[in-house]
């Protein structure tokens, strides 16, 4: 995810961590092998339709043997197509404000393409994805020449805009697609990238800043689930990724209950499929270890024993860890009350930083290091709440984890859509605290090698100065040397923290569940 926001010009460069001498794996036919899953659909739902010698699926690389005078539509994925999502939005600007994410780069290369622009005039460009929404906020439908939009699930508009595509009808500039019944989703037919496997949509718990958590969760059946996991080893998977929202509401019980057996069940299924090796998981939920932190027991021994990961850190025989995708996003009260109190159900948004601490420390115990998101400058964030951020993660200074600080970044088709971008350049200075003190616990946890330490401690005041402070100002002084190691009795004469120091908050014993009359209102669905 961080490399993919790192500037194109670069790319070219062995420090990049990329060799540019790789491409991706091709079948025999150049087709691709592996693509996104969302992709994987769409394919499945065109094989229904059409003819498997009428479909293709490739890369940008490979447009050239698939793209001619027959062809009538061109369908493309779109993820992150302008790189100005949470991450991408944040981490280029370190390299200058007007630089370009190779993730824009490379989408910019194979919307422009010449066997497209050779061929324009026969068929139709539709570009759908997770990121397409990006393309008609800055008005670049034209300028690339596309003809429909799709933003959202696209189960239910993908036969009739391909069929009409075909027959050179007009198409919608722009087409919104809702969440379909569970029964019109296909099972994929190919591998998807990462041997992903779907079993989940949607999330309801209402955070304002996300269109999915608008929309009630609902889980695919378990034979759907394993079908496209032994499409995924067929394809020469060996590695499933189990892909969701938030795997907790998996044939989740009334309000959010998680279905452990179910969970159990699931995850045991999937890896006693023949050749699959590792699952790993994507997103989750905090609350509900809290809530029930047996599922810990009974789901550690696939989440955990299964796990591609591993660190000196964990205490299994083979050092393997779970890492799980979660939002932590805040740690003011005031701000996660106002925009996701819905993250905490059934706990009150007053109780998240007893719920977050409880919860880390229960997955840390059961070998499971989160991968956790804090959003900064959200939307009236004050001092006050920065400080109460700043206070969580000094109390989770020890824990093992990822921490990753992002940017708000206002989503289209979410609550808080019409609001402004946090940037780069307005941090106060306890803000960019918070930033680099996540980065400073990263850099102890996952890259504690001295040589290393060193060499990037010393990096770090060099950018300071040739670069830095004239980007975004002299309150990242004091944070980045932080991130440089910088005595904390040096430091601490001008930061809020002091991580010599205990922390303000201690992981509870127990987080209880405030009484009926007290419990906090369920978050508003939709389907």
């Amino acid at each position: 995810m961080l490399l993919g926001t790192l500037p194109a010009k670069y790319s070219q460069f062995p420090f990049y961590m990329i060799d540019v001498n790789w491409r991706n794996e091709v079948r025999d036919d150049g087709q691709a092998v592996a693509v996104p899953n969302g992709l994987r659909v769409v394919e499945s739902l065109l094989l229904e339709k059409f003819d498997r010698e009428d479909i293709a699926v490739c890369y940008p690389d490979q447009l050239d043997q698939f793209v001619g005078e027959d062809t009538r539509v061109v369908g493309v994925h779109a993820h992150n197509p302008l790189g100005i999502t949470f991450a991408t939005d944040v981490y280029v600007h370190f390299y200058g404000r007007k630089s370009e994410p190779v993730n824009a780069a490379e989408f910019r290369r194979l919307i422009t393409h010449e066997a497209i622009r050779k061929h324009k005039d026969h068929l139709k460009l539709i570009v759908g994805g997770p990121g397409s929404w990006q393309i008609e906020k800055k008005e670049l439908q034209d300028e690339w020449g596309i003809d429909c939009i799709v933003d959202g699930e696209a189960e239910d508009l993908v036969i009739d805009l391909f069929e009409r595509a075909i027959r050179g009808e007009s198409l919608p500039r722009h087409i919104g697609g809702s969440s379909p019944q569970i029964d019109h989703i296909p099972t994929t037919k190919n591998r998807s990238t990462f041997g992903v496997v779907e079993v989940t949509r949607g999330c309801g718990r209402g955070c304002q800043f996300c269109s999915i958590a608008l929309r009630k969760g609902k889980s695919l059946p378990l034979e759907h689930i394993l079908e496209n996991v032994r499409v995924q080893v067929a394809g020469g998977a060996e590695t499933i990724t189990i892909t969701t929202e938030d795997i907790f509401l998996y044939e989740q019980g009334p309000k959010f209950e998680t279905n452990v057996p179910a969970l159990k069940k699931l995850m045991k299924s999937i890896t006693e499929v023949p050749g699959v090796k590792n699952i790993m998981l994507s997103h989750g939920t905090i609350a509900p270890i809290v809530r029930n932190p047996e599922l810990l027991d009974e789901l550690s021994p696939y989440a955990v024993g299964k796990s591609i990961h591993t660190h000196p850190a964990s205490t299994h025989p083979d050092k393997r860890y779970s890492s799980l995708f979660i939002g932590l996003e805040t740690g003011s009260a005031r701000l996660f009350n106002q925009f996701m109190k819905g993250k905490a159900y059934p706990y009150k948004a007053e109780q998240w930083h007893e719920v977050v601490l409880k919860g880390i420390d229960l997955m840390n115990r059961h070998n499971w290091f989160p991968f956790a998101t804090f959003i900064v400058g959200l939307p009236g964030e004050t001092d006050e709440d920065t400080k109460r951020s700043l206070d969580l993660l000094h109390a989770l200074k020890d824990a093992k984890w990822v921490v990753i600080p992002t940017l708000f970044v206002p989503l289209d088709e979410t609550r808080m859509g019409q609001n402004d971008s946090a940037k780069l350049a307005n941090l106060t200075e306890l803000q960019w605290e918070f930033f680099f003190t996540c980065w400073r616990y990263n850099i102890d946890f996952y890259r504690n090698d001295p040589s290393f330490q060193r060499r990037f401690n010393l990096g770090v005041p060099i950018y300071y100065y040739l670069m830095g402070r004239r980007l975004f100002g002299k309150q990242m002084k004091y944070p980045m040397m932080r991130l440089a190691h910088f005595p904390e009795s040096y430091l601490s004469k001008h930061l809020y923290l002091d991580l010599r120091e205990q922390g303000k908050l201690a992981v509870p014993e127990s987080v209880s569940i405030p009484q009926p009359g007290m419990r906090p209102a369920l978050p508003v669905l939709t389907d």
